[in-house]
């Protein structure tokens, strides 16, 4: 009968099903482990053969194919993966993922780990066990024998539920000394109270087991190693572990405190689910990780003497303060109390943990999405993603964060990625205070990613008490499932089209592409495609003719698939070469998104444009407030103040931007301007040379120095402007480029044909034409005013 065969004392070279055995590579209670070779798969694999008696008959055979078949749903990046289970020649054995790396029990050798090692360890332990609690199955046996650990530091759990399998079924199948392992399924040292008292385990079972893991992560040594071995079982259940600060005082009281929750002899007192332990471990990882509320991990019992007298005097006391309501004690003590009021809010960048560089687009896409959320709730003003991108790993204290962008609160957070799932953790901080005032782990599908932010706006809407209108309660309660490659494709376009190079956005308009072959109606990857159109023809990397009725189109359809795509109506106005529609198009972003700073500052580069001052004030200090550190609202905010004549504060505001974003061309093209209107020659020649190296035009750079060593700064103009007119003949050259060189070499009648040239290609910086100061010498001439009108410009 299979089962009752004799088991071979050596195995290597033979072949059990379709296995060739290679090597006997470990050895464990229930048998022996071999690496193999899967001859159908071809494929190396790790076998475990059960010693004999393990499964004495039909029931407990049945019984273990139960687990196995269990255990082989379970499918997580930490997790073994169980193959498949046989019995061949009376042998019965388990088929299992091999695993080339360390046991833990081997890192270890009797030394703790470093900090913030045992801690990325402790968490990929802990999302593992979460998705086994998730299907219902429960370790019983964890100890770092049975954790492996990669060569790239990834932690994988064995054995998973195979503990329970050491239960008696029947009156021949063996048990084993309670001072090695037990029938109770556990091995002695690592076990929770409930299992030697024969309690029924759950995954608080595997909280404690995992909190021993950790205390000797921590240390070095088990909780209770100090005890002689007849004496352990008492001590597991009575009394306390030493402290691990007391074995090692390296380690942070917050990480200890964690530890000790883990070991609460009462399993109501220890964390409810590995998702709350992960949630603070998690904390300890964050850049700007702040304390951990009293509340979330109990500082440890220290002994007491109790009082009856003082008892009694306390609660008179309390009872007291109650009926008067001193202080305001029933508000604090019911939770009506007065709760942070947050007004502003910083999503800082979420922190990649999934160990993958490669992945940090995934982190990014995630701040962006929670940004763009939490944007839309009118009540709440929620700082930009360019000022809270300079955050992305920069240690700083949090109230410093917060006064540096304006808000009261941070919500800061961490993305990992599991194969098909994603785990986002998230904390609200009220900032002024450092307060902690709420945490929570999520985990989904990928495709249901856009739920998962949605959830997380909801929860922060609600934890702040914020009033959400019923227009906004519907978006935040809706989110069409998404593909997975068409969002991850997304969130890479995005992440390259934030570069702005031509390369750069090549990449970009490949992704998005690549997201709509995945899914053909996702609206963001055709705002994404408009976005990469108009930045070739800002840029002057394409013709505006080639170039603009891309872009138009992809908003186009956008809109047409989700009209509440506030990026897409920013992008109309842009494009709309009717005053009206752009206006229209430009208030219905700001409705839909009032907190999109680029839709305020591109509203207010309209305004500014057409002489509207005082609305523009109003538009720009609200971008800057929205996107106080943004370079790219700075610089153009530096140019707005050349068009109304403040060229110090222009230059300021220029020379601002130029320490961080030292080669950007934008930045001295604005001095060029400022310069130039302040007659400082030499200072505008340069940063005219400045703002051509940063487009890598090295001919122009020449032309430059050329001139103006002939004939100072309106030689080098005319110089360089003749350069680039003969170029144009051979490649695209944007046609205002050159009439601004003419216009401040004095070369009118040149500089008037080519801004005709630009108006014909609806280039865009003509938008500007009312306004920007290069064109002071030629506003008297009529063919400049009659250029005006035709753009429904103000005449000057």
């Amino acid at each position: 009968m299979a089962g009752h065969g004799v088991f071979p004392e050596e195995l290597a070279g033979k072949t059990l099903a379709h296995y060739r055995i290679v090597e006997k590579i470990g050895a464990g209670g229930m048998g022996d482990v071999y690496l193999a070779q899967d001859e159908h798969l071809d494929r190396q694999v790790a076998i475990k053969v059960l010693s004999p008696g393990t499964l004495a008959d039909e029931p407990s055979r049945k019984r273990f194919h139960k687990e196995a078949l269990a255990l082989s749903k379970l499918n997580h990046p930490n997790i073994a993966t169980i193959h498949d289970f046989d019995t061949q020649s009376g042998v019965d054995f388990l088929v299992m993922e091999y695993i080339s790396g360390m046991a833990l029990s081997e890192k270890l050798a009797g030394r703790p780990l470093p900090d913030k090692e045992m801690i990325r360890l402790g968490l990929q332990l802990a999302d593992g066990l979460a998705e086994a609690h998730r299907h219902g199955v429960i370790h019983c046996d964890l100890k770092p024998k049975n954790l492996m650990v990669t060569a790239d530091q990834r932690l994988k759990i064995l054995d998973f539920g195979l503990a329970r399998l050491r239960l008696p079924v029947s009156p021949t199948a063996p048990t084993e000394t309670l001072t090695q392992t037990t029938s109770l399924a556990g091995t002695l040292p690592y076990m929770a109270p409930e299992q030697l008292l024969g309690g029924q385990a759950d995954p608080r079972t595997d909280i404690y087991c995992t909190g021993v893991v950790l205390y000797e992560m921590a240390t070095g040594q088990r909780p209770h190693s100090e005890i002689e071995p007849a004496q352990l079982v008492g001590a597991i259940l009575r009394k306390a572990p030493l402290p691990p600060t007391r074995l090692n005082a390296g380690i942070s009281t917050r990480l200890e405190d964690i530890i000790l929750k883990c070991l609460e002899k009462d399993p109501e007192n220890r964390y409810q689910s590995v998702r709350e332990l992960a949630v603070d471990l998690r904390r300890l990882l964050l850049p700007t990780s702040t304390a951990i509320p009293a509340s979330s991990v109990p500082r440890r019992r220290r002994a007491r003497t109790f009082v009856p007298m003082g008892i009694a005097a306390a609660i008179l006391l309390v009872a007291g303060a109650w009926i008067w309501n001193l202080g305001g004690l029933r508000e604090r003590m019911t939770g009506r109390g007065h709760a942070p009021v947050i007004r502003s809010l910083a999503v800082l960048p979420m922190a990649n943990l999934s160990g993958d560089a490669g992945q940090e687009f995934l982190a990014d896409g995630m701040t962006e999405a929670l940004i763009a959320n939490l944007s839309k709730i009118r009540a709440l003003k929620v700082i930009s993603r360019t000022s809270v991108m300079q955050y992305k790993g920069v240690k700083k204290a949090l109230p410093q964060i917060a006064r540096e962008l304006g808000a009261d609160g941070i919500l800061e957070g961490s993305v990992q990625r599991s194969r098909g799932r994603v785990v986002v953790t998230a904390q609200l901080i009220y900032a002024p205070t450092d307060t902690h005032l709420w945490a929570e782990t999520y985990e989904r599908d990928l495709q249901d990613v856009l739920e998962l932010q949605n959830e997380v706006a909801r929860t922060v809407a609600r934890e702040i008490r914020v009033a959400l209108s019923p227009e906004e309660t519907r978006h935040l309660s809706s989110a069409r499932p998404v593909d997975p490659e068409a969002y991850e494709a997304y969130l890479k376009g995005r992440f390259h089209w934030y570069k702005l190079s031509k390369d750069e956005l090549d990449n970009a308009e490949l992704y998005f592409q690549l997201a709509l072959d995945r899914d053909p109606d996702y609206a963001l990857a055709y705002v994404g495609l408009a976005d990469v159109w108009m930045a070739r023809s800002d840029t002057g990397i394409l013709a505006p003719e080639q170039a603009l009725p891309e872009a138009k189109a992809a908003a186009a359809k956008a809109l047409q698939l989700d009209e509440s795509l506030a990026d897409a109506h920013v992008t109309l106005a842009n494009l709309a070469t009717d005053d009206r529609e752009s206006e229209t198009e430009f208030r219905r972003a700001i409705e839909l998104n009032p907190n999109h700073a680029m839709a305020h500052f591109m509203y207010a580069d309209y305004l500014i444009s057409r002489r509207r001052n005082q609305e523009w004030e109003r538009e720009i200090q609200k971008a800057l407030e929205l996107d106080p550190l943004s370079y790219f609202v700075r610089c153009f905010y530096g140019w707005h103040l050349v068009y109304i004549g403040r060229y110090d504060e222009a230059v300021a505001e220029m020379q601002r931007v130029l320490i961080t974003q030292p080669e950007w061309s934008s930045a001295y093209l604005g001095l060029w301007g400022a310069y130039y209107k302040k007659g400082m020659d030499r200072e505008a020649a340069e940063a005219a040379e400045q703002f051509f190296a940063g487009l890598h035009d090295e001919e122009a750079v020449r032309a430059l120095k050329e001139g103006y060593k002939e004939g100072g700064y309106r030689r080098a103009m005319k110089h360089t402007a003749d350069v680039l007119a003969t170029r144009s003949k051979r490649v695209h050259v944007p046609a205002v480029r050159i009439a601004r060189l003419y216009a401040h070499a004095g070369e009118n009648e040149r500089a008037l044909y080519w801004l005709e040239r630009a108006s014909v290609a609806h280039e865009s910086p003509l938008a500007h034409l009312a306004v920007a100061r290069d064109w002071d010498g030629l506003r008297s001439d009529p063919r400049f005013q009659a250029l005006l009108r035709r753009m429904g410009l103000p005449l000057t």
